[in-house]
């Protein structure tokens, strides 16, 4: 298929599985560096495949999802997966999601310090400096910058960043004081939600903290799994 070929050109080994329960027996015996997972499968839901591996792996996962799919993609990055890619898509842009996620995969903060463009996060001690000045965070907005600097480039949901800031349970409203978080956030990092400098908004799903640009990406396999 035009998938397999089209990574197999870049270099990277690739193995098919044509079903859900195929790619999860897969995923466990060839501990793949990356999976492409289709939402549409023949046998059992991409989402309960992504749940069964995200319930022993943390590998990187792109997903792909058809037109009028957004309520199961959100699912989905709720769920564990790192980004997607809607249908049609090109090689040139699948290819191009892969080396970001294998590149981010392997960008795992040695220190507990992370810099980026100017601002300096130190998770152990809970500080932060902008251009070399102290910042003042409320709770609320170091926990979301945390979580941010933490998974640099993945996309994290509004949902996915309630659960993990106010705890389950919580509705719709408090999607407008996640919001209002961010807005505060932002002001305080001087950055323009237009053009973003740390914090980029992905409409309708949530958030992506802006990675630093790489120059050389790292060789790494890839599996596609159920494409």
């Amino acid at each position: 298929m035009a998938l397999t070929r089209g990574l197999e050109r870049e270099g990277y080994d690739v193995d098919v599985s044509r079903n859900g329960l195929d790619a999860v027996s897969l995923a466990a015996s060839g501990a793949p560096d990356l999976i492409v997972l289709d939402l549409n499968l023949p046998d059992i839901d991409g989402i309960e495949v992504l749940r069964r591996i995200r319930s022993w792996s943390a590998v990187p996962v792109l997903i792909l999802s058809g037109d009028g799919e957004e309520e199961r993609k959100i699912a989905a990055l709720d769920e564990g997966a790192d980004d997607y890619l809607e249908k049609p898509f090109s090689l040139g842009e699948l290819r191009a999601r892969v080396r970001a996620l294998l590149r981010r995969a392997g960008a795992a903060p040695d220190s507990a310090v992370i810099s980026t463009d100017g601002l300096d996060v130190d998770l152990a001690m809970k500080t932060v400096e902008l251009d070399g000045a102290a910042m003042r965070l409320t709770p609320t907005e170091w926990r979301l910058l945390e979580l941010f600097v933490s998974q640099p480039g993945k996309l994290l949901t509004h949902q996915w960043l309630i659960a993990r800031i106010w705890g389950a349970g919580h509705g719709d409203e408090t999607v407008q004081t996640l919001r209002a978080h961010l807005r505060s956030l932002r002001a305080k990092l001087g950055d323009d939600s237009k053009e973003p400098r740390f914090i980029r908004t992905e409409t309708r799903i949530g958030y992506r903290w802006v990675p630093p640009v790489a120059t050389n990406a790292p060789a790494g396999g890839a599996s596609n799994h159920g494409g």
